[in-house]
C-alpha cells in the first residue's frame, strides 16, 4: 500500500474526504475539535506525548431517516492518553475512549462510526497496534481512522488498511459480542 499524504484541513479537503467514509463535513469538523480537544486532557508528565481520541456514535436504532438528518450535534466519546511511572501500565487514548463508550452501553446501543486520533506529531500518528486490535473488537473493517497531526494535517484510512488480515470476534464464531452481554 502506497503511504497515504496528509492533507490540510480545508473545507476542500473535508468536504472531498467526507462521503467516501460517509461522513458529513460537519461530522468531520466535530471528531477533529473532539479530538484535539481531548488531547489537551492528556496525563502525560512522562513522554509529554499528548494523543486525543474521539469515536463518532451511530444513531439510536430506533430513529428513523427524517430523526438521523434533524441530529445536528453528533454524539462523541473522547479519550485521552493516561501515563504511569510503569510506563507498560499507561493507557491509550484509543482504548480509554472505547472503554468509556463500552461502560456507557454505546457499544451495544449505538455501534462507532468513525475513530479520530489528535497528537503532537509532526505527521498524523496511527494508533499502536494493542489499539488497532482493541478499535478491531468494536469496529466494523470498513470505520475510518481519521489521524491528525499537531498543525491538524490528516490521513484517512479504513481499520482493515490499518489491521489487515485481522483477528476479531467472528474468528472465535461470533457474529456480535455485544449481543452475549
Amino acid at each position: 500500500m502506497q503511504q497515504p499524504i496528509p492533507l490540510p484541513p480545508t473545507l476542500d479537503s473535508i468536504t472531498a474526504t467526507s462521503p467516501i467514509h460517509r461522513l458529513s463535513p460537519a461530522e468531520f469538523r466535530a471528531l477533529l475539535d473532539a479530538a484535539t480537544d481531548a488531547k489537551t486532557k492528556a496525563y502525560c508528565p512522562y513522554s509529554k506525548f499528548h494523543v486525543g481520541a474521539a469515536l463518532l456514535l451511530g444513531p439510536p436504532p430506533s430513529q428513523t431517516e427524517g430523526e438521523k438528518k434533524q441530529e445536528e450535534d453528533p454524539t462523541i466519546v473522547i479519550g485521552a492518553n493516561v501515563e504511569n511511572a510503569s510506563y507498560p501500565v499507561g493507557t491509550c487514548a484509543e482504548r480509554v475512549a472505547l472503554g468509556k463508550a463500552v461502560v456507557e452501553g454505546y457499544h451495544v446501543t449505538r455501534g462507532f462510526r468513525a475513530v479520530a486520533i489528535a497528537t503532537d506529531a509532526e505527521t498524523p500518528a496511527s494508533p499502536c497496534g494493542m489499539c488497532r486490535q482493541f478499535i478491531r473488537e468494536f469496529c466494523d473493517l470498513s470505520t475510518p481512522i481519521i489521524m491528525f497531526d499537531k498543525s491538524s494535517n490528516f490521513i484517512v484510512l479504513k481499520l482493515e488498511d490499518l489491521l489487515p488480515l485481522s483477528f476479531g470476534p467472528s474468528n472465535l464464531g461470533v457474529s456480535d459480542p455485544a449481543k452475549l452481554g
